[in-house]
């Protein structure tokens, strides 16, 4: 049996660019989100043209340098590891600019992309700016990075990652973002990218619609990514092996209403109560 579709791997070996994964709109079949990973050696750059997207580059683990046409943020980073539970460094680039990053560690750059507008100028998002939150309860308990939420200025783009611990269910109870139907439901395209520890591991996502036109349950690997085009997609770690992924999100509107599932709200008014 063939892979999900839903599932786009990370090369064992990068490009001679470092890339070692990428979904575009034409290779998800969706409009906004645009995702990319990046495996650099020490010294070596990365140049590209931002063109008609913003961008949002997260540095998942390392150091770096980054240039964009009218800003440059020397020695960045902090974390080598995502599992360090400390928030990234992240750089927001407009549309209509470009940007250069050299690594000065091996380094893992995420790449995220969305239309964009130009409307708001290049910044650093430092780890002192990004808010951290505890979601859930019990054994549904997360940590959240808000990289780039809606109360901060963006053209489409919205970037959050999570830690979640071995044991433990995520993007839980499950939610969906999947209609054009505000103020109670936002259209958000989304993509998952996945890191476990330790690496061997796996975690579990499912992605499911109300009428289960779309039914998948997904073992997912070290560096994958899940495509979430519709309906509601809870993760779980199995015991052993914490997880972590970086969320990113875009629609026609950039706001996150989501439902949801029915059978599942009294988990949720459980913990609300």
């Amino acid at each position: 049996m063939s892979n999900s579709e839903l599932i786009v791997s990370s090369a064992a070996v990068p490009e001679e660019d470092g890339r070692v994964l990428s979904i575009t709109p034409h290779s998800a079949g969706w409009k906004f989100v645009g995702f990319e990973v990046y495996r650099l050696e020490t010294g070596q750059r990365l140049q590209q043209e931002t063109g008609e997207e913003e961008v949002c580059l997260v540095l998942i683990g390392g150091k770096a340098s980054i240039a964009t046409t009218d800003q440059k943020w020397d020695h960045i980073g902090e974390r080598m590891s995502v599992f360090e539970q400390i928030p990234p460094y992240a750089v927001y680039i407009p549309s209509g600019d470009r940007y250069e990053v050299e690594a000065h560690t091996s380094l893992e750059l995420a790449v995220c992309r969305a239309p964009g507008k130009g409307t708001y100028e290049a910044r650093l998002i430092a780890p002192s700016q990004i808010e951290v939150e505890i979601r859930g309860k019990g054994n549904a308990e997360r940590r959240i990075h808000q990289i780039l939420p809606e109360n901060e200025p963006a053209d489409s783009l919205l970037v959050v990652e999570v830690l979640t611990p071995n044991g433990h269910w995520s993007s839980y109870p499950p939610h969906k973002h999947d209609e054009e139907r505000l103020p109670e439901q936002s259209y958000l395209e989304e993509t998952y990218y996945h890191k476990i520890q330790p690496e061997h591991g796996f975690a579990i996502q499912r992605v499911y619609t109300d009428d289960r036109s779309l039914n998948e349950t997904l073992a997912v690997s070290n560096g994958d990514a899940v495509l979430v085009p519709r309906g509601y997609h809870p993760v779980s770690a199995p015991p052993g092996y914490d997880l972590y992924y970086l969320n990113v999100m875009a629609g026609p509107v950039r706001t996150w209403k989501f439902k949801n599932d029915p059978d599942h709200e009294w988990i949720f008014k459980e913990w609300t109560k």
